[in-house]
């Protein structure tokens, strides 16, 4: 029997249901109290003032990357794959380092809240702000949304409130909530939930590991060999074949892991939390406690897969639930009952909770500051003005999300997390490394890069077998299905580097580049750090 559902049908909901509220209680009075007084309230509501410590910050990126997915879908995928669930999950912490030699502390130099305003610095403002701004939206949205969905299924069940119209009802609650804490709080409040969902992630990652560990007597080598006989495989198990046992599967796991790797360093919301510390080298120092805690993390998530395989076994957790969500669940309840399985439940609460507010403020911030102001008030818009439409923006996306999760809720929307980190690789990505480290890129280059990535990567999903020609797409019953890969990672991530370079290569208005010095003096000396417009240092 599923360990959710019996929870919730013994009177473990309330537990549950307890701790989540008090958490939802403490976090909305505490974001109250977050909520900036000061003179210079915009840069307090997008970035907390600048004053977080690397360490502080460090473990808000970790919250803000880790979603649902990683905490439960990771270590169900590998009890249910062994060797090639262990790849998959193993190779997005490349990400981490490109992110902290390559962009971080350039970025925190260049940008003052958003992508657009390190294009900006050396771009024309108006179409580097539009480009980068719809293209954050977009991303954000389609995270959010599969984030919603998730939470409506896993919080309904959890509380014993199973059925489409109860989802609904979770997915609206929660969705509220979140506006709520950023309308209120906005950086300061987002920074809450994350640390707290970091410590807690962490907290149990760690007694998982150890629980699980301490049955194999500390041995790594022991547990593997109890995983291999029990996941139905036996020693195919610790070998590359289960997941990808074809060409075209093969092609597909590189394309989808070539998304994760790129995008991460991409995402709009890892690097706008950049810009919360006060100088490039604490941003440095901030992505590399965050790389460590996703590197912990992830091996964490290894340990508990091949746990859940060796003591509850693969076929049991394939029998609860096809896509091994539930493996770190039941290996819960085998360890230590209903208090850990509720432990384990509450965390996966604030997981979402605070992915979701981080995507909430930085769409927010991208509609305020990127399209507003930049775009259509030409940066005459003032802070005051800008500042309302931002949490009017948190409301608008916040709306947005809840409607598209809502009538969601019965589909395999599993897609839309591997198409935004294809968006983040094969349009952000290559615009953000060209900007801070090319002195030929110009503004063509970036509105080519930007919209085309993002459009190829649309356009091939699309086409793609995760949206229609199988049972488990998104419409079964339509086939349009031409471009065989579910990811478009493979195609449209050169597409967008491509477009970058032949768009500045080929514009005439800016023959060699845009002017370039003040930006790589920012990226080579780490000076200015962002502190435009009226920042305080």
């Amino acid at each position: 029997m599923n360990p959710i559902l019996a929870l919730s049908g013994s009177g473990g909901a309330f537990p549950v249901l307890t701790v989540f509220f008090l958490c939802v209680v403490c976090t909305l009075l505490l974001s109250i109290g977050a909520a900036s007084s000061g003179e210079n309230e915009l840069s307090e509501f997008y970035l907390g003032q600048r004053r977080l410590s690397s360490v502080v910050n460090g473990l808000a990126i970790f919250g803000s990357y880790m979603s649902a997915a990683g905490m439960l879908g990771n270590p169900g995928l590998i009890a249910l794959t062994g060797y090639d669930g262990i790849a998959y999950v193993l190779a997005p912490m490349v990400a981490w380092s490109l992110l902290v030699l390559l962009v971080a502390e350039p970025f925190h130099s260049t940008s003052r809240f958003t992508i657009g305003d390190s294009l900006a610095l050396r771009l024309h403002a108006r179409p580097a702000h539009l480009a980068a701004g719809i293209t954050s939206v977009v991303v954000c949205l389609l995270y959010l949304t599969a984030q919603l969905v998730g939470a409506g299924a896993l919080a309904a069940t959890v509380l014993g409130m199973d059925g489409p119209g109860a989802q609904r009802v979770v997915v609206a609650s929660l969705g509220f909530l979140m506006v709520l804490y950023v309308f209120i709080g906005g950086m300061r409040a987002a920074t809450l939930v994350q640390g707290v969902k970091a410590i807690a992630l962490l907290g149990t990652g760690l007694f998982a590991v150890l629980a699980v560990l301490s049955k194999f007597g500390w041995s790594p080598a022991d547990l593997l060999e109890a995983a291999a006989p029990h996941s139905g495989f036996g020693d195919a198990f610790l070998e590359p074949g289960i997941r990808f046992d074809n060409r075209t599967s093969k092609i597909d796991s590189l394309s989808l892991q070539l998304a994760f790797v790129l995008g991460a360093a991409g995402l709009p919301h890892i690097l706008m939390r950049i810009g919360t510390v006060s100088s490039g080298r604490r941003a440095r120092k901030s992505a590399a406690w965050a790389a460590c805690l996703v590197i912990f993390f992830t091996l964490a998530e290894v340990v508990t897969g091949l746990g859940a395989a060796a003591l509850v076994g693969s076929k049991a957790i394939a029998a609860d639930a096809p896509s091994g969500n539930t493996a770190v669940l039941l290996l819960a309840e085998h360890l230590g009952g209903s208090l850990l399985l509720t432990m384990i439940s509450c965390v996966a609460f604030v997981t979402i909770v605070a992915v979701v507010a981080a995507l909430t403020l930085t769409a927010a911030a991208s509609l305020a500051h990127d399209i507003y102001g930049a775009t259509i008030m030409r940066g005459t818009a003032s802070e005051k003005s800008e500042l309302v439409v931002a949490r009017l923006g948190v409301g608008l996306i916040g709306v947005a999300a809840i409607a598209l999760s809502m009538n969601a809720q019965h589909l395999n929307i599993a897609f839309l997390v591997s198409l935004a980190f294809a968006i983040a690789a094969s349009a952000i990505l290559p615009a953000l490394l060209f900007n801070l480290w090319w002195r030929g890129f110009t503004t063509r280059g970036a509105v080519w890069s930007m919209f085309g990535g993002l459009l190829v990567a649309v356009l091939l999903t699309t086409l793609s077998p995760a949206v229609s020609g199988n049972p488990t797409a998104l419409l079964p019953d339509a086939e349009f299905a031409v471009f065989p890969l579910r990811n478009p990672g493979l195609i449209s991530i050169p597409v967008g580097f491509l477009l970058g370079w032949a768009g500045s290569v080929l514009d005439r208005r800016q023959p060699g580049g845009a002017d370039y010095t003040e930006t790589e003096i920012r990226v080579l000396t780490g000076t200015g750090t962002g502190r435009r417009g009226g920042d305080k240092p």
